[in-house]
């Protein structure tokens, strides 16, 4: 930071990937349980407090960083057999393993195959329990009588499902453009959106529910 020097070792880079992967599939599991938790909460919820009890708590947090490690090991793995590259300059400003792949020498097809097995695995079906938790909640909401009721549930779930959308979609544009684009620019642009607009709203988005950040905005 200090040197402002922008070379990394083989080593560090591996580290940094590791580190992001870690965090970035984290945040998809968690986002998967947090659907589940609100699918629990008002779909039965009668037995919330016995279904979500400290104990099946801990386990879904423990569970989430052990998925993420295997995620990250995963592409780690997948990374380290790649044995020479064409360039040493990442077209990004941080590790990124699809950017590492499109500088490779070697064949990568394999590594290719690993690749959409994990995005597989780790991305669809998460997005799968997302999505049908959310389906059974609206479904629930539709069948709630007053309009009060439909609201307050509309409020509890509008935050969440907004981080959802927000994290999937600039994700989704990341790895589209990394892997059709050849546009520094356009790289950089995408990962700064993914690594740091979204983490820096999520505070906001949930604020929402706040009654004086609601009354401040409207005001």
């Amino acid at each position: 930071m200090r040197s402002h020097s922008r070379v990394i070792s083989y080593v560090g880079c591996l580290t940094q990937m590791s580190a992001f992967l870690t965090f970035a599939c984290m945040d998809d599991v968690l986002l998967t349980v947090m659907a589940y938790d609100q699918f629990v909460a008002i779909c039965h919820p009668l037995h919330y407090q016995v279904i979500m009890n400290l104990h099946f708590c801990v386990f879904l947090v423990l569970v989430s960083f052990l998925v993420s490690f295997l995620d990250s090991l995963l592409h780690n793995l997948s990374i380290s057999q790649l044995t020479s590259f064409n360039s040493t300059q990442i077209v990004n400003f941080f590790c990124n393993p699809s950017q590492l792949l499109i500088l490779a020498c070697s064949d990568t097809f394999t590594n290719n195959i690993i690749t959409c097995f994990i995005l597989t695995l780790f991305g669809f079906i998460p997005i799968s329990g997302i999505f049908f938790s959310y389906y059974k909640i609206t479904c629930s909401i539709l069948r709630v009588p007053s309009s009060g009721g439909k609201y307050k549930a509309c409020s509890i779930c509008g935050s969440r499902l907004s981080m959802v959308c927000l994290f999937y979609g600039i994700g989704l544009g990341v790895y589209i453009d990394s892997a059709l684009s050849h546009s520094p620019r356009n790289s950089a642009v995408a990962s700064v959106m993914h690594t740091v607009v979204t983490p820096t709203l999520n505070p906001f988005i949930y604020s929402l529910r706040n009654r004086d950040i609601k009354s401040a905005l409207q005001g």
